[in-house]
């Protein structure tokens, strides 16, 4: 079993000043549980090399049993900052590619044509595809082969309006994940703010926020497991 998982390599929080990248929990948390899986795993992203930590996801309030595990394995470090080219990156011999989230992506990997490529391949071969939270912004211009918006009629989550309000981002990101969903097509769920929640919809996998990341990689890998 073969994983691919994509991060962001943008690090600018719009015109804030402010620094962003991926959310550690949302790349920590599926990373074991594809690991203590037996998965083989492997990092890619639009620049290659160490993508961006977001500051706030390494904050002490924001720690969790897997952001911990990875402070403390080296080796998991080491490959998270030698992370491949996403240009690189064939989608032959992997069986499922899954996105971290964090606001970096709506900027990147929302737009990056590999990013585009790699999914609509996975998709056409019923290969699983995965993202959690701000991660489903790159579905927004994917499209499935009958040329339609992937997400079009397909029961979809991601990071909602009210919780992009309550972090104060709504006007400084580019574009809302739930609207963008929507706008595609997609039939967007949503839990309470915070709340855990994955959608899967055939072998399309999503999760609203970070308390959904290890329900996503947990439903990619039911997927892969036929289940």
């Amino acid at each position: 079993m073969k994983i691919l998982m994509v991060l962001t390599s943008h690090d600018q929080l719009g015109d804030t000043g402010r620094k962003t990248g991926f959310w550690l929990e949302e790349f920590a948390a599926p990373y074991y549980v594809f690991k203590d899986a037996g998965a083989e795993i492997v990092l890619a992203s639009p620049k290659g090399g160490q993508p961006p930590i977001d500051p706030a996801s390494d904050e002490d309030a924001a720690q969790t049993d897997a952001t911990r595990r990875f402070a403390a394995d080296a080796d998991a470090q080491a490959q998270l900052a030698s992370t491949r080219r996403l240009s690189d990156i064939d989608a032959e011999g992997f069986d499922a590619i899954f996105y971290p989230g964090g606001h970096g992506p709506l900027w990147d990997l929302a737009e990056d044509a590999d990013s585009k490529r790699l999914i609509e391949t996975f998709a056409a071969t019923d290969r699983p595809v995965g993202a959690v939270c701000h991660a489903p912004a790159v579905f927004r211009h994917t499209t499935a082969q009958d040329g339609k918006p992937l997400v079009s009629g397909r029961r979809v989550t991601g990071f909602s309006n009210s919780e992009e309000a309550a972090v104060g981002l709504t006007d400084i990101v580019p574009f809302l994940v739930e609207d963008m969903l929507k706008a595609n097509g997609g039939l967007y769920e949503k839990a309470d703010d915070w709340g855990p929640l994955t959608v899967t919809d055939g072998r399309l996998v999503t999760g609203q926020n970070p308390a959904s990341s290890v329900g996503a990689a947990q439903a990619v890998l039911a997927l892969l497991n036929g289940n």
